[in-house]
C-alpha cells in the first residue's frame, strides 16, 4: 500500500482522486464477490488514501496536502457521477459510496460532507438515480446530525440561492422515491419553527404537499422495505416522516402567531405569510391521518399491532411539551383561533394513531400529559375516549377498534345483540318497558336488571371507533 500512496504523491490531485476511486473499486469490488458472510470492510490503509487523496487530509502533517481547483472539483464530481451510473451491481454502488462518505469521526468528516453535498445536489440536477439510492441509504444509517446538514446544504442550493430550481428537485419523486421519503424525514428535522430561519419555506412546503397528496404512501416507503430484525444505528433518523410532519402541522398555527406578535412589536403590518399557506398545512394535516390508516393495514398483514411503536413515545412525549410552551408564550385572546387549531390536530393525529396502533399510549398518561395544555374540547374527548366499556360476554376483540387501548363492544343495532330486545326504538307506539299482561318477557323486574350495567346506550349511541376514513389500501 505504500507503493501506491508513493505513487499517487506523484500525480495531480485529479488524477490521484481517480486512481483512488478505481483502487477501491478493484479491490472492494473482488473482496464482495469472494465473501459470503457480511459486507466486507475497508483496511485502515485504505481509508488513509481516500482520505489524502479524495478529502485532501494529509497523513504527514509536515507535507502540504495538493488542493484541487473548482474546475478540478467539479470534474471529480462528473466522475464519481459517471462511475455509479456505470456501476451495474447495486452491492458495489453501496459498498463504494459508504467506503466514500461513512463519518468516520475525525477531521476528514467536514471534507466528507462537503463532497456528499456537492455530489447529490448534482445527482439531483442530472437526475442520477444510483447516487439518489445510494444517498438514501446513507441518510437512513447516518446520525440525524449529519443528516440534517445534507438537508440544509440541498436546501439552499433548490430553495434559497436559486428559487426557481425548486422544480428541478420536484421532478425527482418519480425517480427516486426511496430517496424522497428520506429527504422529507430530513428536511422535518431541519425546520423545527424554532425561529424563522428554521420555517419551511413556502415553495418546499408546497413541493412536499405535491408529493404526498399525489402518492401518500411515499411516507411509508422506508418503513415497509427495512426489515424488522435490522438494527439502525443510534442517533438515526425516524424510520417515518410522519413524527416530523406532524410536528410542522401541529406548530404551524402558533408559529405564525407568534411571527405575527414579533412583527407588530417591531412596528410591522399583518403578513401574509400563515394564510397564504394555512390551507397547505390543512392538506399535509389530512394526509398524515390518511398514512396512518394505510399502516394500520401493513401493522394488521405483518401481525405487528401491539408489538411496533411506528411514532416513539418519548418524541410525542417531547411534541406535546412544545406546544405547551409556545401556547404559553402567546397572548390568550388574539392567539385564540390558533391555538384552538393546534391542539385540534394534535388531538386528532393522537387519536387516529393510537387508534390505528402506530402510536402506544395509555389514555391516563395522556391526560396526565396534557394536564398544561389549554382546554380544548376535542382533545378532552380524546382523552376520556369511549365511554361504554364491554359486557362480560362481548364479541371478539376488533383490530380496527381502538387496538390496545380500548377493546371493542357489541352493536347495538346488530341480530344477535341480547340487548337488543330491551332497548327503546324511537318508532315503537308504546314504552318497549311498559308492563303488560299479555308481554310476560317484560315483567316489570328483569327490565330494569337489563340496564344497569348499560345505562348510557342509546339508539344514538356515538362511537369514534365506528368512523371510516377514506384511504388507499397498500398493495
Amino acid at each position: 500500500m505504500s507503493d501506491i500512496r508513493h505513487a499517487m504523491l506523484r500525480r495531480d490531485p485529479l488524477s490521484a482522486a481517480k486512481e483512488v476511486l478505481y483502487h477501491l473499486d478493484i479491490s472492494l469490488g473482488s473482496a464482495l464477490q469472494s465473501s459470503t458472510g457480511p459486507t466486507p470492510g475497508l483496511e485502515k490503509s485504505t481509508v488513509e488514501l481516500v482520505e489524502e487523496f479524495i478529502f485532501h487530509v494529509p497523513k504527514d502533517r509536515n507535507i502540504q496536502p495538493k488542493r484541487m481547483s473548482c474546475i478540478q472539483e467539479l470534474q471529480l464530481l462528473e466522475i464519481m457521477c459517471s462511475y455509479f451510473q456505470e456501476q451495474s451491481k447495486d452491492a458495489v454502488r453501496q459498498i463504494i459510496f459508504s467506503a466514500l462518505f461513512s463519518l468516520q469521526g475525525n477531521k476528514a468528516d467536514e471534507s466528507r460532507m462537503a463532497m456528499l453535498g456537492k455530489l447529490v445536489s448534482m445527482a439531483i440536477a442530472m437526475c442520477r438515480v444510483p447516487i439518489l439510492e445510494c444517498a438514501a441509504t446513507w441518510l437512513q444509517r447516518t446520525h440525524s446530525a449529519w443528516c440534517v446538514r445534507l438537508a440544509q446544504v440541498l436546501m439552499d442550493d433548490y430553495c434559497t440561492l436559486v428559487p426557481c430550481a425548486i422544480s428541478t428537485l420536484q421532478n425527482i419523486c418519480s425517480a427516486s422515491p426511496r430517496f424522497c421519503c428520506q429527504l422529507i424525514t430530513a428536511v422535518t428535522a431541519l425546520y423545527d419553527f424554532s425561529s424563522d430561519e428554521l420555517t419551511p419555506p413556502p415553495a418546499l412546503l408546497e413541493m412536499l404537499v405535491g408529493w404526498i397528496t399525489e402518492d401518500p404512501r411515499l411516507l411509508l416507503l422506508t418503513f415497509i422495505n427495512t426489515p424488522l430484525n435490522s438494527s439502525l444505528p443510534l442517533g438515526c433518523l425516524e424510520i417515518t416522516p410522519l413524527l416530523g410532519l406532524l410536528r410542522w402541522c401541529v406548530k404551524a398555527p402558533l408559529a405564525y402567531q407568534r411571527g405575527l406578535k414579533l412583527a407588530l412589536t417591531n412596528g410591522h403590518g399583518e403578513s401574509e405569510k400563515g394564510t397564504a399557506y394555512e390551507e397547505l398545512y390543512s392538506k399535509l394535516h389530512l394526509s398524515v391521518l390518511q398514512v396512518f390508516l394505510m399502516m394500520q393495514v401493513h401493522l394488521t398483514e405483518k401481525s405487528l399491532i401491539g408489538r411496533l411503536a411506528v411514532l416513539p413515545v418519548e418524541s410525542v412525549v417531547a411534541l406535546i411539551e412544545e406546544v405547551s410552551r409556545l401556547c404559553e408564550k402567546l397572548t390568550p385572546l388574539p392567539a385564540a383561533n390558533h391555538i384552538q387549531l393546534a391542539l385540534d390536530r394534535l388531538a386528532q393525529a393522537l387519536q387516529v394513531a393510537m387508534a390505528t396502533g402506530a402510536l402506544l399510549f395509555a389514555r391516563e398518561d395522556l391526560r396526565t400529559l396534557c394536564s398544561r395544555l389549554p382546554h380544548n374540547n376535542l382533545l378532552q374527548l380524546v382523552m376520556s375516549g369511549p365511554v361504554v366499556q364491554p359486557p362480560p360476554h362481548s364479541a371478539p376483540f376488533q383490530p380496527n377498534m381502538y387496538p390496545h387501548i380500548h377493546p371493542g363492544r357489541p352493536s347495538v343495532l346488530s341480530p344477535l345483540s341480547p340487548h337488543q330486545s330491551v332497548l327503546p326504538s324511537p318508532h315503537s307506539p308504546h314504552p318497549v318497558l311498559s308492563p303488560h299482561p299479555t308481554h310476560p318477557a317484560l315483567s316489570p323486574h328483569r327490565p330494569l336488571t337489563a340496564h344497569t350495567t348499560h345505562p348510557s346506550l342509546s339508539p344514538h349511541a356515538f362511537h369514534p371507533g365506528a368512523i371510516g376514513f377514506p384511504y388507499r389500501p397498500i398493495h
